[in-house]
């Protein structure tokens, strides 16, 4: 049935529903937790005035980042680097940026650091703990308000995320139900005296069998309770997504002291792809294309937001900089050596390009 036909009956008898089997669902959901819950995850086992920062930095990366990358990978050395949002607001950007080199959506980073100044200036450096004051902070959402407030103020609230999204509309056998009907359902589920454990369970029942495309119905500890698990992957309607098609042209250009040229995006512009970042510098199909000193070393794809991005990388001999410098002519280039990239923010594309450098003969 569609939650667009029936959308006042459809919204009272998953309502009722939730209410009927609210306990069950508690009981059953917990039990499985207990067993096969990620319960030694670091971020979910944080103790101290610090706690909420931890789980904002988790949240933050697992917003675009599995979970095994951000556990393995980032989020302690993350909390090394920057340990309280007091040392976060004071960092320079492009420490945080290096951080982060590798996450992607860089604006996350940019955004935390932003809120980490506010609740400097507003909350004695600490973050607030109130929906209404942490959705004033520059990109935290709904679900990411929620999360903190319960995983890290250990507050009994409800919330929605992709998982728990999923989750609901097969339990309750929906295909387009509106944000409103879901928090409704979520709050209706909602184990008030286990709240840390029971949105952990939930988020890790929509992470780990209640997956999008392959759900493991069979060994899922809800399926008695389940009103979508004959048919589970229509429950919601799958949406269908395109990425957008870009060609680029990434110069390498070395000098004769071997260092490389990049090019840096400002933070503040609207259309960049790779904001706060240095990068290879790009220039037009015509710029490279025949033209004497450019000598085209290979290709290779790359996804990144909206983009299925096709990247042609060419080098340029050490003699034709005023080739580079005619084709950017407002563009400031910045020369680095191998050892100063590393500790310069590059993006996830720039180092792939610079693959097609043997640093040995530079």
């Amino acid at each position: 049935m569609n939650a667009n036909i029936f959308p006042t009956q459809i919204t009272q008898d998953s309502a009722h529903k939730a209410k009927r089997i609210a306990k069950q669902w508690q009981i059953q959901l917990l039990e499985w937790y207990a067993i096969q819950g990620r319960i030694s995850l670091p971020w979910r086992n944080l103790k101290g005035e610090n706690a909420p920062y931890g789980v904002y930095v988790s949240e933050i990366m697992l917003q675009q980042t599995q979970v095994k990358r951000v556990a393995e990978s980032y989020f302690t050395p993350f909390l090394n680097a920057f340990p309280t949002l007091e040392s976060l607001a004071k960092a320079n950007l492009d420490s945080i940026l290096k951080q982060w080199e590798g996450l992607g959506y860089y604006t996350r980073a940019r955004n935390m650091q932003k809120a980490a100044i506010i609740c400097c200036e507003k909350y004695n450096a600490f973050l607030p703990n109130t929906r209404q004051d942490l959705l004033k902070l520059p990109g935290i959402g709904a679900y990411t308000s929620g999360a903190i407030l319960c995983f890290g103020f250990h507050q009994s609230v409800s919330f929605v995320d992709g998982n728990i999204r999923r989750v609901l509309c097969r339990i309750f056998a929906l295909r387009e139900p509106n944000q409103k009907l879901l928090d409704e359902l979520a709050f209706l589920l909602l184990d008030t005296k286990h709240s840390f454990d029971y949105n952990q369970a939930l988020l890790d029942l929509g992470a780990m069998i209640c997956t999008p495309k392959s759900p493991n119905c069979l060994i899922c500890p809800m399926q008695n309770l389940c009103n979508g698990k004959i048919n589970p992957t229509i429950y919601p309607t799958p949406k269908t997504s395109s990425l957008t098609p870009l060609t680029l042209h990434l110069i390498i250009y070395i000098d004769s002291q071997g260092r490389i040229a990049f090019v840096y995006e400002k933070g503040d512009k609207k259309d960049g792809l790779y904001q706060g970042l240095y990068n290879l510098p790009q220039l037009e199909t015509g710029a490279v294309t025949n033209k004497q000193g450019f000598y085209k070393c290979g290709s290779f794809k790359h996804h990144y937001t909206k983009y299925a991005i096709t990247a042609n990388v060419y080098k340029l001999d050490s003699k034709y900089l005023d080739l580079l410098t005619q084709s950017l002519p407002h563009t400031k280039l910045y020369f680095f050596s191998q050892k100063e990239l590393e500790s310069k923010p590059l993006s996830s594309l720039c180092k792939k390009a610079l693959g097609f450098v043997d640093f040995k003969q530079v």
